[in-house]
């Protein structure tokens, strides 16, 4: 029975697949066009592109007049008007929904991105209070540095030595799950160590539980419910990976709590010192959700940035640059840890990395749940039930929004350029004034200038950065769902681009220099890791 039982669950399983595709394939209709033009796409056409799907609907979005398509029961969108009546206008008849929010319960419960309504916006409020506190951000600051300096430069410099090409891409995302977890609750997995340390059981399981979890999006949903129900496959591997996972976050929950308010800053620690009310299944929910949010997508990020400016020097120079002026400004030496006055400061690599999240967003694609008929400011119908997603990606690719250069990485374009504007030499009398007035200013501007020109021409050109409309730049959502974390992001990011371009040059292994090619799953990442040679600056 034990060997016969598989096989006919098996049976069953296909024969119902193919059930489910022949009624899909019975209610498909030819291709056609709507009234404003936005072309309605067919079952058969969703199919046959599947296995490319980000690719597909980028390229359908671009070509339609309204930046926006219409699939069996869905609605893809890049409009931003659209985007902004979803997230924003009408944000309320736009939630999660149940086919998302069931499809991650297992792993992230009730966890603040996991949920909808007046349990979200309890978490929201409570969240939104602490991410804006001073000492949060001194701890992420101190947390990213550290594991920078004593874990990732260390080990960069060990590939230096030996010459031999690492994987860029999974050094990040190990060097990001240690990072996450300690803000999260301070406690450290030690995966770029190695799993050598306490948490590396929970690490591994995390990978396992995220990975299967996220793969349920690719199947038929009462595929993977059957699979569940039956404890079959990779559902019984999520279900043994997930108990470990609670196991730890429930165990690190009780340690906190037992300690009191001891004033740590890690974010399960202001949870609880904000209402020791909280259940700890509350917590625990909270936390894992945190560390999901921040895994992937700050290593995806780092790696499309690292690979992106290892084929333009000019950039690389020009965040050297302004890295050594900030540096000089606050009186700090190379190598000695960024502080977060500094990181805030460097303006031209917040707009580098910025250009690296447009061209490559980490979570391309947002689905939301419709809950009553609505229309688009575009004038797209969408029905209740149907799903809407708008494409981050494909948006970074409109030149409605970023011009006829919009496939060019240009840190640039996030710039307000600033003329040189004299003061009154009787508020500025550096060069004396009146009958007086030197007669070298000229003379030694020029002189100045010839000598500092890599800098000096840097700071004149670049001037300050300047954010886009969240709904054209929807890289960290927008409205009331907008990510809390989105300066703690960008700190992680510039604390480590900084450190790493500032000691070593990156440069793509020997027969990987051809154009990296992503694989989509819920996170943008790179198909073959990025495999790069490292080398010590002199």
């Amino acid at each position: 029975m034990e060997l016969t039982s598989p096989i006919l669950v098996s049976s069953i399983i296909l024969i119902s697949t193919i059930l489910f595709l022949l009624l899909l394939q019975r209610r498909r209709t030819t291709r056609k066009q709507t009234i404003d033009g936005a072309p309605t796409l067919t079952f058969k056409d969703l199919v046959k592109n599947g296995h490319r799907f980000l690719d597909w609907t980028t390229e359908m979005l671009l070509s339609s007049p309204t930046n926006t398509i219409t699939l069996p029961s869905t609605v893809a969108t890049s409009n931003p008007s659209n985007i902004e009546h979803i997230l924003k206008y009408n944000f309320s008849n736009y939630p999660k929904g149940h086919n998302i929010t069931d499809t991650l319960h297992d792993l992230l419960g009730d966890g603040i991105f996991n949920t909808d309504g007046d349990h979200w916006k309890l978490q929201r409020k409570i969240a939104s209070l602490q991410f804006n506190t001073k000492s949060i951000r001194s701890f992420v600051t101190n947390a990213v540095q550290i594991e920078v300096t004593t874990r990732l430069l260390p080990l960069l410099a060990a590939a230096a030595v030996s010459g031999e090409p690492i994987d860029l891409q999974d050094t990040l995302e190990r060097f990001s799950f240690d990072n996450v977890c300690k803000v999260a609750f301070d406690v450290d997995p030690a995966r770029l160590a190695g799993d050598a340390m306490d948490g590396g059981r929970f690490a591994r399981a995390f990978d396992t539980a995220a990975e299967i979890s996220t793969n349920r999006f690719r199947q038929p949903r009462f595929f993977w419910l059957l699979r569940r129900k039956l404890n079959l496959g990779e559902e019984r591997r999520l279900k043994e990976a997930v108990r470990t996972v609670n196991e730890f976050a429930m165990k690190v929950v009780h340690d906190k709590k037992l300690k009191g308010k001891a004033g740590d800053d890690d974010l399960l620690s202001k949870f609880i010192e904000d209402d020791s009310e909280h259940s700890d299944e509350f917590l625990r929910d909270i936390i894992i959700s945190f560390v999901l949010a921040g895994r992937d997508t700050t290593s995806s990020a780092l790696t499309w940035f690292f690979w992106l400016v290892s084929s333009r020097p000019e950039i690389r120079r020009a965040i050297r640059d302004e890295v050594s002026a900030v540096r000089a400004k606050h009186g700090s030496e190379p190598g000695q840890e960024l502080k977060l006055e500094e990181l805030r400061e460097m303006e031209y690599l917040h707009a580098a990395l910025s250009e690296t999240l447009r061209l490559y967003p980490p979570v391309s694609l947002e689905p939301r749940a419709c809950l009553a008929d609505d229309k688009l400011p575009d004038g797209t119908e969408v029905k209740k039930g149907w799903s809407v997603m708008y494409n981050s990606y494909a948006m970074g690719r409109m030149k409605s929004i970023w011009g006829e250069d919009c496939m060019e990485f240009r840190p640039e374009r996030w710039l307000v350029n600033g003329e040189f504007q004299a003061k009154s030499p009787f508020k500025f009398p550096i060069f004396h004034a009146g009958p007086r007035t030197c007669l070298g200013k000229e003379m030694a501007y020029i002189q100045m200038k010839a000598v500092a020109a890599s800098v000096l021409e840097r700071w004149l050109v670049n001037g300050e950065f300047q954010a886009k409309s969240p709904f054209k730049f929807p890289i960290f959502h927008a409205g009331p769902r907008t990510c809390l974390g989105k300066e703690m992001a960008y700190i992680q990011m510039k604390a480590v681009a900084a450190s790493v371009l500032e000691r070593f040059e990156l440069e793509m292994a020997p027969g990987e220099e051809k154009e990296r090619a992503h694989g989509f799953t819920i996170v943008l990442r790179m198909n073959g890791g990025l495999p790069i040679v490292v080398k010590n600056r002199d």
